[in-house]
């Protein structure tokens, strides 16, 4: 495994910080179970203890109801079932009666008990696991004395193996700490399992997509339906990757039409020019054909700035210089510029402007650009003889200005579709003037303005509407 890869990091972070809380958590567990023990071991001595000695006590003072025999019976008993040595001495520490491994080296033999413990024995005081010489190394006595009403007459010891306790201690903590390794292990696969299943794995396929859509593939998708932040996230880039999607089908539309639209003049252009440099132009023709291969000229430096001037409103790197303008004034030079065309159309042309002079807060020149298209759309679809009407109107802190040509009204796809780059209506009464880029620049520029425009059927014809800010 990848000691850089997120599962890595994933799996040895949680199961570090598991393993840590699993050791302390047996750490803990260890000193409790040893005082438990300890506990419980110190009450079964306790009970055991007061049964010898009442035992013993009986064998001393009433030997019609104990025999001796009764009282080994009753240690052998006792210290085959707890695992534990007792010896059963007088006052002084003489041993006289015993249930251990050698009866009969320890009796009669004196146990070494300190002043200390001899003087908690007299006083009735249990002495518990108190160190004791006569009994063997690596040994613990418990000893409790033995009363006769208030008569100090004798002491039992019960001797256990600190040796033997430490073994049966030592194997239980290895087995509190195995059990902890195999837990940490066991919980490191299955943390590893779940983690590949429902992170890992649904990353990697998102990686996957992601690189396909990198290398152009943009109709991949990611399948995943999981309702947490990994299926959020998948959601979120299957809604990036359907932009890239239409981004690129626009991209390649958009190349086609420039395609479209640069081919077309550079044809005319290289078939008069080729006919005029062969000579299958006469001579008296020449300047006919030299004139149309001007205008071709024309139309593609218009195209030409066109995109560029789209290009860059759509970057944000188109500068507009905001002033005090009479829309009316700029509304009669439009017209002025036209009138070649209008006269030539053979278009009746009106406009019904409010108020003498009316000023708004524009870019004159590129105001200007917009009514000029605007104007330049309605004499060609308004057709010889059509009618085309300019007006202006205030409406509050805004100026509306509409043209209106008596055109053919637009379908409702048209009307969706208009504003889109080289769309055009229809196509059969284009002329090659049309750029198809008129109107998506008009509304690029009134976008920088931060203002609105739009179209309707109006009238047995078609009104575009603009606003402007009213001084």
């Amino acid at each position: 495994m990848d000691k850089n890869s997120l599962l890595y990091k994933l799996i040895s972070t949680i199961t570090t910080i598991l393993a840590l809380i699993l050791v302390i958590s047996s750490i803990i567990q260890t000193f409790q179970f040893r005082n438990k023990f300890n506990d419980e071991k110190l009450k079964q001595i306790e009970a055991q203890s007061g049964l010898v000695s009442e035992t013993v006590r009986s064998s001393l003072y009433n030997p019609k109801i104990t025999s001796s025999e009764k009282l080994q019976q009753v240690l052998d008993l006792v210290s085959k079932t707890s695992n534990v040595d007792i010896l059963v001495a007088d006052n002084i520490g003489y041993v006289f009666a015993s249930a251990t491994e050698n009866n009969d080296d320890i009796k009669l033999s004196k146990i070494a008990i300190s002043d200390e413990n001899m003087s908690k024995l007299k006083n009735k005081e249990i002495v518990e696991y108190g160190q004791i010489e006569g009994v063997g190394t690596e040994k613990e006595a418990y000893l409790r004395p033995v009363f006769n009403e208030d008569y100090f007459c004798g002491i039992v010891i019960m001797v256990t193996s600190t040796a033997g306790i430490e073994n049966f201690l030592s194997s239980t903590y290895k087995m509190i700490w195995i059990s902890t390794l195999v837990v940490v292990i066991l919980s490191a696969l299955t943390i590893n399992y779940f983690t590949k299943k429902r992170l890992i794995n649904p990353l990697k396929e998102i990686n996957l997509v992601a690189n396909k859509l990198a290398k152009g593939e943009v109709d991949k998708r990611i399948e995943i339906y999981s309702d947490d932040e990994i299926g959020e996230l998948a959601r979120s880039f299957n809604v990036m990757a359907s932009s890239l999607e239409a981004v690129d089908t626009n991209r390649k539309k958009f190349i086609s039409n420039v395609s479209h639209e640069l081919r077309s003049p550079i044809t005319s252009i290289k078939g008069f020019i080729s006919g005029i440099l062969d000579g299958v132009i006469p001579k008296d023709k020449e300047n006919y054909y030299l004139k149309l291969v001007y205008d071709e000229i024309n139309r593609l430096s218009r195209l030409v700035n066109e995109l560029l001037d789209m290009s860059s409103m759509e970057v944000g790197k188109f500068k507009l210089s905001i002033m005090e303008v009479d829309i009316n004034d700029l509304i009669k030079r439009c017209l002025l510029n036209l009138e070649s065309k209008i006269n030539d159309k053979g278009v009746k042309v009106s406009a019904t402007l409010e108020e003498d002079h009316l000023y708004v807060y524009a870019d004159a020149d590129r105001i200007m650009q917009v009514i000029t298209n605007l104007l330049d759309n309605a004499i060609k679809y308004g057709g010889s003889g059509g009618i085309v009407i300019i007006t202006t109107k205030i409406k509050g802190n805004k100026v509306y200005v509409s043209v209106y040509n008596n055109g053919p009204t637009l379908s409702e796809d048209e009307a969706d579709h208009i504003w889109e780059r080289f769309y055009k209506s229809d196509k059969a009464r284009t002329n090659k003037d049309s750029t198809g880029l008129g109107l998506p620049i008009s509304r690029l520029i009134l976008t920088q303005h931060n203002q609105d425009i739009w179209v309707q059927n109006e009238n047995d014809g078609v009104v575009f509407t603009f606003t402007l800010s009213k001084v």
